[in-house]
C-alpha cells in the first residue's frame, strides 16, 4: 500500500484516548492524525498515553468540520458500531477490517479512517459523507468498543494487508510446513509401542485416532515429529529389556 493514511477523530472526548489512538496509528503505520472539533483538552494524560505515537500527537492537525478535514482525501471510511448488513439505512453495506485492508491495499492517493466520538459515534450526515464504511463485529448485546481499541483493530487490519514483504513491518510468525511423512510415522511408531507394552488390541485404534486428531490441531513442525520420534527410538531399548525380562522369568 503507497497510500496516505490519517487517522480523523471527530469530536473526541477524552484525553486518553486521543493519546492511545495516536500510539496505534504509530504502531501500524499511519501518516497523520486530524482532530475535529476536540473536547478532550490533548494535554499531559493524552501525551502520557501516546508513549512512541507522540510526533504524530504533537502534529496533529484541527479542523471544524468532517468535510473540512477529509476534503482532499480520496477514500473516505467511517467507523460504524451498527452492522448494517442487507440494510439499506446507511445507503450502503459495511465491510469488515480484514476486508478493508484487501481494498486499500493497492491504492495510491489518501485514505482517511474516520472515528466518531466515544458518546454517540459518527452522526448519520457524517457517515453519509463516507465512500466506505467499516464494521468491527462483535457481542450483539454489546457492540460498542472504545475509540482508541476500534482505531488499533483497524489499522491493525490495514497494516496486516500491507503483506509481509512490507520493509517496515516486524516479521510475521513463520509459515509452517506441513509434515504428513513424519505424522505417519509417528503414528506408526505409536502403534508398535503400544503393541509392545501390551496395550489392549481393541482400545489401539480409537488412542491413535486421538493421536492423530490432537496432531491435527497442533500441526507440529518437521523438527517437532522428529523430536517425539526420537522418544520411540529411545523407549526401543527399554521395551527390548522389558521383553527380555519376561522371556527369563518365564
Amino acid at each position: 500500500m503507497s497510500a496516505r493514511l490519517d487517522v480523523v477523530l471527530v469530536r473526541p472526548k477524552e484525553d486518553g484516548n486521543v493519546g492511545a489512538v495516536a500510539r496505534a496509528a504509530r504502531n501500524f503505520g499511519a501518516d497523520g492524525l486530524l482532530l475535529v472539533a476536540p473536547r478532550a483538552r490533548v494535554g499531559a494524560e493524552a501525551r502520557r498515553r501516546a508513549m512512541g505515537g507522540l510526533a504524530l500527537l504533537a502534529a496533529a492537525r484541527r479542523f471544524p468540520t468532517v468535510d473540512a478535514a477529509v476534503a482532499d482525501a480520496d477514500l473516505v471510511v467511517g467507523t460504524t458500531d451498527l452492522s448494517t448488513g442487507r440494510s439499506n439505512a446507511y445507503l450502503r453495506r459495511s465491510v469488515s477490517p480484514e476486508r478493508l485492508g484487501e481494498v486499500v491495499r493497492s491504492l495510491r492517493g489518501r485514505v482517511a479512517l474516520v472515528f466518531g466520538p466515544e458518546d454517540n459515534g459518527l452522526s448519520r450526515d457524517e457517515l453519509h459523507r463516507c465512500d466506505l464504511l467499516v464494521h468491527i463485529p462483535a457481542r450483539r448485546d454489546f457492540p460498542t468498543l472504545n475509540v482508541s481499541h476500534a482505531a488499533a483493530i483497524v489499522l491493525y487490519a490495514v497494516h496486516r494487508a500491507r503483506g509481509v514483504a512490507d520493509p517496515e513491518t516486524t516479521p510475521a510468525p513463520e509459515a509452517l510446513e506441513l509434515a504428513g511423512s513424519e505424522k505417519e510415522l509417528f503414528l506408526a511408531r505409536l502403534g508398535d509401542v503400544l503393541a509392545r507394552t501390551g496395550y489392549p488390541a481393541h482400545k489401539r485404534r480409537g488412542l491413535i485416532l486421538l493421536f492423530r486428531r490432537v496432531l491435527g490441531r497442533a500441526t507440529p513442525t518437521e523438527a517437532e515429529f522428529r523430536m517425539m520420534l526420537g522418544l520411540w527410538k529411545s523407549l526401543g531399548p527399554v521395551l527390548e529389556d522389558r521383553g527380555s525380562g519376561h522371556g527369563r522369568q518365564r
